[in-house]
């Protein structure tokens, strides 16, 4: 069955970077696209980032355009999140997410599986 695990979150200050990573197993990597999502608490889980099979295509909510870069490797089996001048509400569990489908567009949708979640937490 097809495992992600998040790594990378943590407590940082307002303005700082952090680089999440996701590891996939239990299928082939390269042909799905992949997608980041986070939890506010109290808040619904929402659409962060995306990156298409091949990585040609990436997406992103507009609260996060020019800030967040979604890439991948899929010799490593791996997606990234490079986050900076990270702001306070950017707090939230983020999610690794992988489409159910094969050579899927970058969208918000489409995702069956799932991480288990890494916190970040960005102090003002």
């Amino acid at each position: 069955q097809v495992q992600l695990v998040e790594s990378g979150g943590g407590l940082v200050q307002a303005g700082d970077s952090l680089r999440l990573s996701c590891a996939a197993s239990g299928r082939a990597f390269s042909p799905y696209t992949m997608g980041w999502f986070r939890q506010a608490p109290g808040k619904e889980r929402d659409f962060v980032a995306a990156i298409s099979w091949s990585g040609g295509r990436t997406s992103y909510a507009d609260s996060v355009k020019g800030r967040f870069t979604i890439s991948r490797d899929n010799t490593k089996n791996t997606v990234y999140l490079q986050m900076n001048s990270l702001k306070p509400e950017d707090t939230a569990v983020y999610y690794c997410a992988q489409q159910r489908l094969r050579y899927g567009d970058a969208g918000v949708s489409g995702y069956d599986y799932w991480g288990q979640g890494t916190p970040v937490t960005v102090s003002s």
